[in-house]
């Protein structure tokens, strides 16, 4: 944040207007959400809700963080076992497909796009405390199966994106420019299953040695 960004304080009710928020937001998206309605479903006063958040994007953004982040440890702790490379980056891109796909990473999307001329800070905090995790946690996996002989990776950072890339295939571009809403989950599974051949014919270890 900058000097004129203003600042998240946290008390004993931050937790509930977060997930009151989150509610909301996941309902209405960010445009649609009114802060009466995120007051009343966080049982708070709009008083102390602005104590907590003086603006709506800082609200939004710091929802969107968490959401971020809880799909990447879902999707890491499924993958700490024992199964096939293979299945665990399905597992990932299963988890990847299903966040693109949802409308709070459209939202995400078009209020970094807003506000950035504005705000910068406010994207560039959201990445660093968001996504850029997950794709740590991405990348530590890659490495991983790399030491063990299940990938062949040079450079896992690349990798990790190429990875999240092919996760984003028709959703992301049908989704922001309105071409078409939501995908199913068969179409989800289709796209996921994809990036994970497409992943696996340029990385796995028994393609680069054949």
């Amino acid at each position: 944040m900058n000097a004129h960004d203003p600042a998240i304080r946290r008390g004993r009710k931050f937790e509930q207007v977060l997930e009151g928020a989150r509610e909301v937001f996941l309902a209405e998206g960010f445009e649609g959400a009114g802060v009466d309605e995120i007051a009343r479903k966080a049982g708070v006063s709009k008083a102390t809700l602005y104590s907590y958040f003086p603006d709506k994007r800082l609200l939004f953004f710091e929802v969107a963080k968490r959401e971020c982040l809880r799909l990447s440890e879902d999707a890491m702790e499924l993958m700490a076992s024992e199964k096939p490379v293979r299945d665990m980056l399905e597992i990932a891109a299963r988890r990847m497909t299903e966040f693109f796909n949802s409308d709070i990473s459209m939202n995400v999307f078009r209020v970094c796009v807003a506000e950035s001329e504005r705000f910068p800070e406010l994207a560039q905090e959201f990445y660093s405390s968001g996504p850029a995790l997950g794709r740590a946690r991405l990348m530590e996996f890659l490495d991983c199966a790399t030491r063990r002989g299940d990938l062949a990776i040079e450079d896992v950072e690349i990798a990790a994106d190429q990875f999240a890339e092919l996760c984003k295939a028709r959703i992301f571009t049908d989704r922001i420019f309105g071409i078409r809403g939501r995908f199913s989950d068969n179409e989800l599974a289709m796209i996921a299953g994809e990036a994970v051949e497409t992943f696996m014919a340029r990385y796995g270890r028994e393609t680069v040695e054949s």
